[in-house]
């Protein structure tokens, strides 16, 4: 399996739809990949608090319209990052952080509303809704930005068949160190493949840490990017998980459930 990570940055000197016209452009580019990821909301910006309500949009609208036609001329699966969706099916309005997930015919066949909100030096807590799905998809899974705090989300991932997890985020230079153990840590007690693209250069008074990476099952990292824009691209063995779960079981030794 060859998987692509765009770790982009927001230009905010761009329309949004320029943004996410130019970043759509790169995803049906990536022809030579099987599987492709963005990081967590790289349209507008994670940081861009003041903007959640103006350019949120439903699962229809043009941002996962570009998304769903450049997976198709790429025939690739594509993590397309995450978007604020507005969600106005119960009667009032809901914004949520939602990734994305297409299949090569640009199909969206899986959307995961992120479970754990952000509160420190943030507004995501009190503009979004949390989820309350685990985000497992065949294999797949997905999770986003500071979900990776959090290893039950993950547990039950595996419990549902994950073998490769997806992870968007625009984590912060700040915390880089925590960025890269958890990675690593997620990956391995679980026995799994961690895909995890990053956002980078500055949004607002953030600095973004980039290094996006690819964790395989034993906890190696076999790529990790740099810390401005960048597309990294790795070959990998999904069959490693099997191989790696049967040699060491270690989760077939789990108790406490």
């Amino acid at each position: 399996m060859r998987v692509t990570l765009i770790q982009t940055e927001v230009d905010g000197t761009l329309p949004l739809a320029e943004r996410v016209a130019g970043v759509a452009a790169q995803v049906a580019a990536c022809t030579d990949a099987d599987l492709v990821l963005l990081p967590e909301l790289w349209a507008t910006g994670y940081f861009a608090f003041d903007d959640y309500a103006s350019t949120a949009e439903p699962l229809d609208g043009p941002t996962v319209a570009a998304l769903s036609a450049a997976a198709r001329a790429a025939g690739v699966t594509l993590h397309g990052g995450s978007i604020v969706e507005r969600d106005d099916s119960g009667g009032t309005v809901a914004l949520h952080n939602t990734s994305l997930l297409f299949d090569p015919s640009g199909a969206l066949v899986h959307t995961y509303r992120k479970v754990h909100t952000f509160g420190y030096g943030s507004r995501e807590q009190e503009l979004l809704t949390r989820g309350d799905q685990v985000g497992a998809h065949g294999t797949l899974a997905l999770s986003t930005c500071y979900d990776l705090r959090f290893p039950e989300l993950f547990r039950a991932q595996v419990d549902a068949g994950s073998q490769l997890f997806l992870v968007a985020a625009a984590w912060p230079a700040a915390r880089a160190a925590h960025w890269q153990l958890l990675l690593r840590a997620r990956a391995l007690e679980n026995q799994s493949f961690l895909l995890a693209c990053n956002a980078a250069g500055r949004q607002g008074p953030v600095e973004l840490s980039g290094r996006s990476a690819v964790v395989d099952p034993w906890g190696e990292v076999l790529a990790e990017a740099g810390t401005g824009a960048e597309t990294l691209t790795v070959e990998l063995d999904p069959e490693l998980v099997l191989r790696a779960r049967k040699e060491f079981p270690a989760l077939a030794d789990r108790r406490l459930r």
